[in-house]
């Protein structure tokens, strides 16, 4: 008999289904979130059949059951865990652990990734076109890499995840992994994430109107309250403002605090380690313990949002040759313009501002990230320029 403890998102249960593919009614899987793992451990180490396989996945225990794991291993007992997240790499110290990052060809790894490449090697499953694609989807879309390949095949396939029960999720991939060669997704699935694509946009929309930015230590934080699609709101206003470090996403209501990044530059794995969370370097998480609510919502709750920039401007644009004009929520105004190709300067209220800057980017970004200045308007922009020359024109007599 075997036994699967994984994760509860996307990642832990392809896990699963891996599992029900490879050893059918042999195994029992059970989905747990990070907290309940430990439980779970120390319930099998007390009551479970010792001839059964252990299969941990896309989780890590903590140091106490870390110990008891170890002895029942060296008493004979059968554990293999699994996982690719660098909070987990000291697990490699034991036989029966197995922590990858980044494999061999410096492409990241997801559990069901590894897993596949495990029961494949162990030849418990036998590979398949369908099962390969379906598990590169899930490493894709674990690891982000589907955004910078373009792959949406792997976000809709998130998204069908949660539209869904967990059970029900098992059932459809499991019946088309058996009996397809490729993996797609059918015509109902389509209509109904085509939906649920229009529906996150209206979230994200609405969302993008509440986020406030704030020092957090060595970063600028944008933080939102969100209790849905945090990957896909992250991820947007990750793009929308990358002045800013990081998006704390807080859920309220799960007490649970997520951390998104897009930038290279910043491992929010170790911003959610501060509060005794983990996870990648560009998507972690951690409860929402009385440190991290003190940071993120009693230090916040009073700011106002940040102004989203103007959108549809003719003449108020970015990078334009007649300079680009924002304001902040203290009136100040300020225009970013060049000088030469590598020379732009700002004016605040007029005056000239002592730094310069290699390019209007950079210009950019230090006006909000200082000022949480937006660009104005047309007419705004329109009426500084035209009191500007009439302020240079003399008077006739």
């Amino acid at each position: 008999m075997y036994k699967l403890l994984t994760h509860n998102d996307l990642d832990g249960v392809g896990c699963g289904i891996l599992a029900k593919l490879a050893f059918g009614k042999q195994v029992k899987v059970r989905y747990n979130s990070i907290a309940s793992l430990n439980r779970e451990v120390e319930w099998f180490l007390e009551n479970d059949d010792k001839n059964t396989f252990l299969f941990i996945t896309d989780l890590s225990v903590n140091a106490e059951n870390e110990k008891k794991l170890n002895l029942f291993y060296r008493s004979d007992g059968k554990v293999q865990m699994l996982d690719h997240h660098k909070t987990a790499l000291h697990f490699n110290d034991y036989e029966w652990g197995h922590v990858v990052v980044e494999d061999e060809e410096g492409k990241l790894t997801s559990a069901t990734s590894m897993f596949y490449d495990y029961l494949v090697k162990k030849q418990l499953l036998e590979p398949t076109d369908a099962i390969a694609e379906f598990v590169e989807l899930v490493r894709q879309y674990d690891t982000w890499e589907w955004e910078k390949n373009e792959n949406a095949h792997a976000q809709r396939l998130n998204a069908l995840f949660y539209l869904i029960s967990i059970e029900e999720f098992e059932d459809k991939m499991l019946n088309r992994l058996k009996t397809n060669e490729h993996f797609s997704f059918d015509q109902f699935e389509e209509k109904i994430l085509d939906m649920e694509e229009n529906k996150i946009e209206r979230y994200i929309r609405r969302k993008r109107r509440e986020l406030v930015q704030t020092p957090v230590g060595k970063y600028l934080a944008g933080i939102v309250y969100a209790e849905s699609y945090h990957s896909e709101l992250g991820n947007e206003l990750g793009k929308e403002y990358p002045h800013l470090d990081y998006i704390a996403i807080l859920n309220i209501g799960g007490k649970r605090l997520g951390f998104r990044t897009i930038h290279d530059h910043v491992d929010v794995s170790e911003v959610a380690g501060k509060f005794g969370g983990g996870g990648h370097a560009k998507a972690s998480g951690s409860s929402l313990t009385n440190e991290a609510y003190d940071q993120f919502v009693f230090e916040t709750f009073h700011l106002d949002p940040l102004r989203e920039d103007a959108k549809r401007n003719r003449y108020n644009l970015k990078r334009s040759s007649s300079g680009s004009l924002y304001k902040n929520q203290m009136e100040d105004i300020f225009f970013l313009y060049s000088l030469s190709d590598h020379e732009w300067v700002i004016e605040k209220n007029k005056t000239i501002v002592d730094s310069k800057f290699e390019s209007f980017d950079e210009g950019e970004n230090f006006l909000k990230r200082n000022y949480a200045a937006w660009l104005v308007r047309d007419d705004t922009f329109v009426k500084y320029l035209m009191d500007g020359y009439m302020n240079r024109v003399p008077n006739k007599q």
